[in-house]
């Protein structure tokens, strides 16, 4: 128990300081994510990332000598034990598993793009949808695509609502943020990637052959890629639909598109 440090007030500057880590433009400013949760805490650990802090409620302080046997990176964390109704205050779930952790935001290079041989990126560009973020990314993951690029202006992956719709997945693959689509067009050119763009007026995807080297781009939810974008694509493709809906969402245009390109 000397290891831990029981917080009981609101008012209690560690409680005060991990409690404004929900506003990811403070997170990121100190360069933290704030994770919560049994699951997305295991994932996190297991993919290497380091806490800095471990909230544990103080019914859970078991976990730390099961977790500690698990894993090294445990060692050098601040230890934070909540009560149950400071851990209820601090959560952002309806039936919070009394586990949460700080670690330091993954970095990835902007040019972390293949050299050579065969590969899958997605690009998403001006997404805004937390559940269409963290999706995307979950289907990228299951499908081995090599990263997640997207322009700085949408969703922020980090968000809670993407780290729960990401299933973890957000820790398992690259997360790449660039300034914008002219600068992602630029850098997968220069790598020799074509770009496939999901639009509307695209060609059926019937009979549709795919370069080794490729990037699917998804579109923001409300108005699809943007038209210079999507004129600077190498092949535009559209899912064809029977029924009567107008369209998919993107999440789900994008895990139609990303399993076609992660078999051919």
């Amino acid at each position: 128990m000397d290891r831990f440090i029981e917080i009981k007030s609101k008012e209690n500057p560690r409680y005060r300081s991990v409690a404004a880590l929900h506003d990811r433009k403070v997170a990121r400013a100190q360069g933290k994510v704030f994770i919560e949760g049994l699951r997305l805490c295991e994932d996190a650990l297991v993919s290497g990332l380091v806490p800095s802090i471990l909230i544990l409620r103080s019914d859970k302080v078991a976990l730390w000598d099961a977790w500690c046997e698990k894993y090294a990176s445990l060692k050098d964390a601040e230890v934070l034990v909540f009560s149950e109704d400071l851990f209820s205050r601090l959560s952002s779930t309806v039936n919070p598993q009394g586990v949460a952790m700080v670690v330091d935001a993954p970095v990835y290079p902007d040019n972390g793009i293949k050299a050579e041989g065969r590969c899958r990126y997605i690009v998403l560009e001006h997404l805004q949808d937390p559940g269409n973020m963290g999706t995307i990314i979950r289907m990228a993951d299951a499908f081995a695509f090599d990263a997640v690029i997207f322009t700085e202006d949408s969703v922020d992956p980090f968000n809670e609502k993407v780290l729960r719709a990401s299933m973890g997945s957000c820790f398992h693959i690259p997360l790449i943020s660039m300034s914008g689509s002219e600068k992602i067009l630029a850098l997968l050119k220069e790598n020799s990637i074509s770009s496939i763009g999901a639009h509307l007026h695209g060609n059926a995807l019937q009979g549709a052959v795919f370069p080794d080297r490729a990037a699917l781009w998804i579109g923001n939810e409300a108005n699809g890629l943007t038209d210079s974008t999507s004129s600077q694509c190498d092949i535009l493709v559209k899912i064809e639909m029977k029924g009567k809906a107008e369209s998919l969402n993107a999440a789900s245009a994008a895990s139609i598109l990303g399993y076609l390109l992660s078999v051919s």
